[in-house]
């Protein structure tokens, strides 16, 4: 780990544009985002995420596979989960109330170091915050999308059935929003940082989001592994697709 020692405030690696190699199993940044930049970019992202399924592997299925089985597993007993979780007003607000302030908590990071990024000019803080932006955005797109075509309803309705194409239905439970840009943001977080411990705080916070969801009976399981998942995909896109620091953090991974 001491060969990728890099501090949100400390001195960064040059970026990519400045080495002559890549990492072997992912493409060459398309280039660097800047706030300006920033609609025209989310809107360049749609095609790409909306059209991704075409373009699996098969070395895909590695990960596909699990993720796939492991929501069916959920989905089936999201309803008997949710009946193991008490309905009580204090302790699900308590919940609901500590993912609030993990999300919030998540997303001040990037903001964070956006302002650092400019107050400093320190470039790599800057991406983070800006690429941060981009999976934010990116997923709320997504997110609300998927909410509008299943139309699911939340945990204290029907007795927890979790039903789907519930005709009339405005307040969605799928996916979790919380869950999609906590993981999101996470995603970014870690792949401009990558060092054990931040690594593990961005991610124990994406974490907490997701569990407190459910327990504070506001999303099903399921709801919060897909949208963990879609979460971290996305964030993870913008990150290899824009990041001027993935290959020099690269480099130094594989001496």
């Amino acid at each position: 780990m001491s060969a990728w020692r890099v501090g949100f405030g400390q001195q960064d690696p040059g970026p990519a544009g400045e080495h002559k190699q890549s990492l072997p199993e992912a493409p060459a940044a398309q280039g660097a985002v800047t706030l300006k930049a920033l609609p025209l970019a989310i809107l360049k992202d749609q095609i790409p995420i909306w059209t991704s399924p075409a373009r699996t592997r098969v070395n895909d299925l590695a990960w596909l596979l699990p993720l796939g089985a492991a929501t069916g597993v959920t989905l089936s007993y999201d309803t008997d989960t949710m009946h193991r979780i008490p309905v009580d007003h204090t302790y699900n607000k308590n919940n609901v109330n500590v993912s609030n302030g993990a999300l919030a908590g998540e997303i001040a990071i990037p903001v964070v170091l956006f302002g650092t990024g400019v107050l400093r000019e320190n470039d790599h803080a800057h991406e983070t915050g800006v690429l941060s932006g981009e999976a934010l955005a990116d997923s709320v797109i997504v997110e609300e999308i998927f909410k509008v075509a299943f139309r699911r309803q939340r945990p204290l309705y029907n007795n927890a059935a979790g039903n789907f194409f519930v005709s009339g239905s405005s307040n969605n439970s799928f996916p979790s929003s919380h869950s999609t840009l906590a993981w999101a943001t996470a995603a970014v977080i870690a792949g401009e940082y990558p060092t054990l411990w931040k690594e593990a705080g961005v991610y124990t916070l994406a974490t907490t989001v997701s569990l407190t969801r459910v327990l504070g009976q506001e999303h099903f399981p399921t709801d919060v592994l897909v949208g963990g998942a879609a979460g971290w995909l996305i964030g993870h896109y913008v990150f290899k697709k824009h990041s001027q620091y993935r290959t020099a953090y690269g480099l130094r991974r594989d001496k």
